[in-house]
């Protein structure tokens, strides 16, 4: 998964950036590679355990649709060579905020200091607690339709969801297939809305505990009930809630959504001078392209904020279109 030694920089020998990056996915790598190009100095710290390391291609990519996780990693990495950024394999334990930015303390290694920090570090998910599908995981057991789909398209599916989200999941399972039972897995019982909706859209359900799930070579087969009913199905899309996969936001002091995601502006600034958050960490449309798109805009952000701050004459007025957001208010002139 790493690229060779002599494209990760020497982080140990230098220990002030610009910028530095915890994560190493979408929304890190497209960040590093603006601010590259930006002449910016930066590292990208990066432990090793993407999201979507089970799943065997990533689609809904503009031009890189099918392409392994791995692969588009290897690419991000490979094109911040020219730019100087360095990539080191490293998990980051603890951040602070000091009067002149970050201070960043490795896992193993030197503590860090920079100027901006980008926290990228997404999310994880929960899978279901059912035996039997922790192998199925990432061949015919998903967490995203929009990512999945197509390929059970025809298919008799499971959906695994309580209450609401479980309804709106199986529902939105029709667009690939007609075919469709939600598991609530002794959930609540659902509203006569919610059955009489789902009813409408020709989905079954069934409220009893499962179980466990079978299946041969990564392929489901079966959900198995707790009576011992065996129901016959060829995958399951199951919603559950993604947890923060580092601390780090929190500790900082961010602000969070309902749903546990971190409260970001439009150009994916927290509020905390100097710490941007981007990727699946923050929003709850969580593709690949999504996330590499956040990471570019929280880097003209940082790119801007750095340009300011080393300005030696006076800074542009806020109705410049130069001018840069403060981190309470993003300005109408640097809105998509």
């Amino acid at each position: 998964m790493s690229p060779p030694q002599e494209q990760l920089g020497a982080p140990h020998q230098d220990k002030h950036y610009d910028v530095i990056i915890v994560g190493g996915g979408p929304a890190g790598l497209s960040a590093a590679l603006l601010l590259g190009r930006c002449r910016r100095k930066v590292l990208v710290c990066d432990d090793g355990k993407p999201r979507n390391a089970v799943s065997h291609a990533s689609h809904g990519v503009f031009t890189r649709d099918g392409t392994r996780p791995a692969e588009l990693l290897r690419l991000g990495r490979e094109q911040l060579v020219p730019y100087g950024v360095a990539v080191w394999d490293v998990r980051v334990a603890e951040a602070r905020c000091t009067d002149r930015g970050f201070e960043v303390v490795l896992e193993e290694g030197p503590r860090l200091r920079c100027r901006r920090l980008l926290l990228a570090t997404g999310v994880v998910d929960e899978l279901p607690k059912v035996e039997g599908i922790e192998p199925l995981y990432g061949r015919s057991v998903f967490h995203c339709p929009y990512c999945d789909g197509w390929e059970m398209r025809e298919q008799p599916l499971a959906a695994y969801g309580r209450g609401h989200d479980g309804v709106e999941l199986a529902l939105g399972l029709k667009t690939w297939t007609n075919d469709i039972i939600l598991f609530t897995d002794g959930g609540r019982s659902l509203s006569r809305e919610e059955q009489e909706l789902l009813r409408h859209e020709g989905v079954r359900w069934r409220h009893e505990r499962i179980l466990r799930v079978e299946g041969s070579d990564g392929r489901l087969e079966r959900v198995v009930l707790a009576s011992g009913e065996s129901i016959p199905r060829r995958a399951l899309f199951f919603h559950t809630q993604p947890r923060q996969r580092s601390p780090l936001a929190s500790n900082l002091g961010c602000a969070f959504t309902r749903r546990g995601a971190v409260k970001t502006r439009k150009l994916e600034d927290t509020g905390i001078p100097g710490l941007y958050v981007a990727g699946d960490a923050s929003r709850d449309v969580q593709f690949v392209i999504v996330a590499a798109a956040e990471g570019a805009k929280a880097a003209l952000a940082i790119n801007k904020s750095l340009r300011i701050e080393d300005c030696v004459g006076p800074n542009p007025s806020r109705e410049s279109p130069f001018s840069v957001p403060e981190p309470t208010e993003v300005p109408e002139s640097a809105r998509d």
